[in-house]
């Protein structure tokens, strides 16, 4: 299974809880440390989009941990360190 990338993120963002604040773009380097709270996206829209990525990706998140990801690069790291559903430990 291939990661989720921030291009991906962006995209899952956009269409559960809309386009970022206006100026922000959520590409590139600097992307990944700009706090999510900048983007306009508060911690109820990452729950939202985790949510749909724990639905699509069978990826299993914690609803806690996710609260504390204040960045794309923090989220990003935690899905890819997530358990998948039905995977062998």
């Amino acid at each position: 299974m291939s990661e989720i990338t921030l291009a991906e993120l962006g995209e899952l963002l956009l269409e559960c809880v809309g386009a970022p604040e206006e100026g922000m773009a959520f590409e590139g380097e600097d992307a990944l440390d700009t706090p999510f709270l900048e983007f306009g996206y508060d911690s109820l829209a990452l729950l939202q989009v985790t949510s749909v990525i724990n639905r699509n990706h069978a990826i299993l998140l914690d609803d806690d941990a996710v609260a504390e990801a204040e960045t794309p690069r923090l989220l990003l790291q935690m899905i890819a360190a997530a358990p998948r559903a039905g995977a062998v430990r």
